[in-house]
């Protein structure tokens, strides 16, 4: 399963899937190694969304290959631990996933609220 949509749906409109808004939520807030990363997803979706570390890894890798994310140096070297953070681009695809989200909530408000007659 592919988790970056590479599919546009209008001006720049990338749809995502729920791992990967997790992962570039996590590291909206700040930079994160693998673990962190787990841990704060785990978190972030109270205990709902526990990725694996094939599948974290994976969508690091292609949000790396986007341009999304970048790897980013700590003093904390120890077990070779690997941190990232967002981009200014994986901040842009944030913000039009978000933007789109409030749009399909608003949506769905207001047809959960149309009663039948």
């Amino acid at each position: 399963m592919r988790h970056v949509a590479e599919e546009k749906v209008g001006p720049d409109a990338v749809s995502i899937t729920e791992p990967v808004l997790l992962i570039l939520l996590s590291l909206a807030e700040s930079p994160r190694h693998g673990y962190a990363l787990l841990k704060d997803i785990e978190s972030m979706s109270s205990g709902r969304v526990r990725l694996s570390t094939g599948t974290l890894y994976g969508a690091l890798h292609r949000l790396l290959e986007s341009g999304w994310i970048e790897r980013f140096e700590t003093e904390d070297t120890s077990r070779d631990k690997r941190s990232y953070r967002l981009t200014a681009e994986g901040r842009r695809i944030l913000t039009l996933e978000f933007d789109r989200l409030k749009q399909l909530t608003r949506i769905a408000g207001a047809r959960l609220r149309v009663r039948e007659v």
